[in-house]
C-alpha cells in the first residue's frame, strides 16, 4: 500500500492515459458497430423486399432512411476525426 502510494506521480499519469485510450476505443467501436448495424439492417431489408416481404413503396421508404442514418454516421465520424 505504501509503495503504491510512492509510486503514484508515476503511475497515476499512465493509468489516466490507458483509461483515456479504453475511452477511445469503447467510442470508436460503438460509432463503428453502429454502421455495421445500420448497412445489416438495410441488407435484410433488401433481402425482404427481393422475397416479396414488403411492397415497393415500404421498401424504398425503409431504405431512404437507413441510408440517410448510415451517411449521418459517417458524416459524425469524419467530423470526429478532423477535430
Amino acid at each position: 500500500m505504501v509503495l503504491r502510494f510512492l509510486l503514484l506521480p508515476i503511475t497515476g499519469p499512465l493509468m489516466g492515459v490507458t483509461w483515456l485510450g479504453e475511452k477511445i476505443l469503447e467510442q470508436a467501436s460503438t460509432e463503428i458497430d453502429d454502421k455495421e448495424n445500420l448497412s445489416k439492417q438495410l441488407l435484410a431489408l433488401q433481402l425482404a423486399f427481393d422475397m416479396g416481404e414488403i411492397p415497393e413503396e415500404e421498401f424504398e421508404i425503409q431504405e431512404e432512411a437507413l441510408l440517410l442514418a448510415i451517411l449521418e454516421a459517417e458524416k459524425q465520424e469524419r467530423a470526429r476525426t478532423q477535430e
